[in-house]
């Protein structure tokens, strides 16, 4: 009697737990699978990375329908082996749920869990090819109850003021990307310019135009009042190519002087400089607002195929300009060419501080030094200051935050024009 049961109950567990080891396989393959490569096999015709690539799409759908399944599956097998066992023995025993509970647990956990997830990790590439049809119909049959218990789960936590829509992704590209970058670096697989590279171009979509733009305080701009031989010799004193020209006041630009148009026009008058009709040489402003995304400004950019807007505040207000350069340093770092004036602002001292300038923002300063100080309520190093200090320091102000140590070296009027920064040494390492 006991043979007969366990001969009828061995191939039905069998096929139980062999169905839930493969939809372990198919979980942990699908989520560890290269990205790149499926995108690669698909492009090249290969429709197994093309049913991988539309699974890990719909990633949250696909994660709960096969955890949906394994737990029926898990919980049959269980459910099975603890009814079989406990005819076995005498009724109200507690020994066949108890044996049951034991096996089950041995068994689920290694040929169930452990075994496919660990051959499905060496191989994920491989498994997920293997295991793309029959997940995909998993999908399709166990997806809308899997989207049930989404539905349930957020409905639940709505009332604790956790509210999730159903097109949340859980796991967004973008950090993940970030995420690899960050690994591989400390591990020192990508130096630190390709990983501020990689950062700058994930960051362009939430970085406003308004934190790497040229303020108006410090643009160079041209009064078109002046004489023409007068605004010349400003032109050519400048460093740039484009410049914004105003009138009555330094905020009131009517135009942008480009240095190519006017060599063009002194040709033109025979290098009479007297003779150059500057007005007709103004190009029309480009405005933005200055909560434009670099993304989008980048865009703009090379849809117009301008490269240079000037950024104006909710009332119009001029706030500064930025051009297609700014965007690519983000990216790059900082771009000189032989007309530039090196000068960036950060300058190294042998005690191991550096003496900064207050306008230098904070993400070139890490980029120089290698820092991590963070920028998201500050953009310039004089801002985050301010920001920590919650007042405007005097020279000779001492400040420590953020594992390093700050001294207001120079100030004019309310704006910290250099400040001396000093990292601290790192905390003693915990036993």
């Amino acid at each position: 009697m006991i043979w007969a049961i366990l001969a009828a109950l061995g191939p039905s567990l069998i096929f139980l737990l062999g169905l839930a080891a493969l939809v372990s396989a198919a979980e942990t393959s699908m989520t560890a699978a290269s990205r790149g490569r499926m995108h690669q096999l698909e492009r090249e015709g290969d429709p197994a990375a093309r049913r991988v690539n539309r699974l890990i799409g719909n990633q949250e759908t696909m994660i709960g329908a096969i955890l949906l399944s394994n737990n029926v599956l898990n919980i049959g097998a269980s459910a099975l082996t603890t009814a079989v066992l406990t005819s076995l023995f005498a009724p109200g025993s507690a020994m066949g749920p108890l044996i049951a509970t034991v096996v089950m647990t041995v068994l689920v956990v290694i040929f169930g869990e452990i075994l496919p997830k660990t051959i499905a990790i060496a191989r994920a590439d491989d498994v997920a090819r293997t295991l793309s049809v029959p997940t995909y119909w998993l999908v399709r049959v166990f997806g809308p109850l899997a989207d049930g218990a989404q539905w349930i789960v957020r409905q639940t936590l709505r009332p604790f003021g956790i509210k999730l829509d159903m097109g949340t992704d859980v796991l967004a590209a973008r950090e993940e990307i970030r995420g690899a970058v960050e690994y591989h670096h400390s591990e020192g697989l990508v130096e630190s310019r390709d990983r501020y590279m990689l950062g700058g171009v994930l960051d362009l979509g939430e970085m406003d135009v308004s934190e790497i733009m040229v303020h108006r305080r410090t643009m160079e701009t041209v009064d078109g009042a002046l004489s023409p031989r007068e605004v010349i010799s400003e032109i050519l004193a400048s460093q740039h190519s484009r410049i914004p020209v105003y009138r009555e006041e330094p905020e009131n630009v009517v135009g942008v002087l480009h240095v190519k148009d006017l060599a063009k026009a002194i040709v033109a008058a025979d290098g009479n400089l007297d003779a150059v009709d500057v007005d007709a040489l103004l190009r029309e402003p480009w405005f933005i607002p200055e909560t434009t995304t670099l993304k989008n400004q980048l865009a703009a950019f090379l849809k117009k195929q301008s490269h240079f807007a000037l950024v104006v505040d909710e009332y119009g207000g001029l706030q500064g300009m930025v051009t297609l350069e700014d965007i690519l340093e983000e990216i790059v770092g900082e771009i000189d060419d032989e007309h530039d004036v090196v000068a960036a602002g950060v300058k190294p001292v042998g005690d191991g501080s550096v003496v900064v300038k207050g306008s230098v923002t904070i993400r070139d300063l890490n980029r120089a030094m290698d820092w991590d100080l963070p920028d998201d309520e500050a953009v310039t190093v004089a801002g985050l200051l301010i920001h920590e200090a919650e007042a405007i320091p005097e020279v000779g102000q001492t400040y420590t935050f953020h594992r390093h140590r700050w001294r207001v070296e120079a100030r004019k009027g309310a704006r910290l024009t250099s400040l001396r920064i000093e990292p601290l040494p790192p905390l003693p390492a915990e036993d």
